[in-house]
């Protein structure tokens, strides 16, 4: 079973670690599209955020301290998923359904990283294939 948690971690990690990298990048399209949304400080927020996405990343995928790691990644969604997907605010209808789907999308993927904060903790040293058990206890 450490191999099915080692596979599910990677396959969750990936969308994180991707568009962190994009992130910390970060092109002017995408701070300009931060700034539409009224993020305070979008060229600070957005290399910002994707150091959050990365590093949880990172760390849910080696299992070092991937508690940790998913609370990073958790903290990430929170703060983007109702400023970037804020479907309520917007009027054209096709907009409104994408932003929509965006935005369900992450509140599933913030299960997932309280779902795995959840399973560290549990299982501790019987974590699989995991660097370090978790730093919560």
């Amino acid at each position: 079973m450490s191999v099915v948690f080692l596979i599910g971690r990677l396959l969750f990690v990936y969308l994180f670690v991707e568009s962190g990298l994009m992130n910390l990048r970060a092109k002017r399209a995408q701070v300009d599209q931060a700034a539409a949304k009224d993020v305070p400080e979008p060229g600070v927020a957005v290399p910002a955020a994707g150091l959050l996405a990365v590093v949880g990343g990172i760390s849910v995928a080696l299992g070092l301290y991937g508690d940790v790691g998913a609370l990073l990644i958790a903290v990430f969604l929170v703060g983007v998923t109702p400023v970037m997907h804020a479907y309520w605010r917007e009027t054209e209808a096709a907009k409104k359904k994408a932003q929509r789907i965006n935005f369900m999308k992450n509140v599933g993927l913030l299960g997932g990283a309280l779902v795995l904060f959840y399973t560290w903790n549990q299982l501790q040293a019987d974590a699989g294939l995991s660097l370090t058990d978790p730093l919560f206890g």
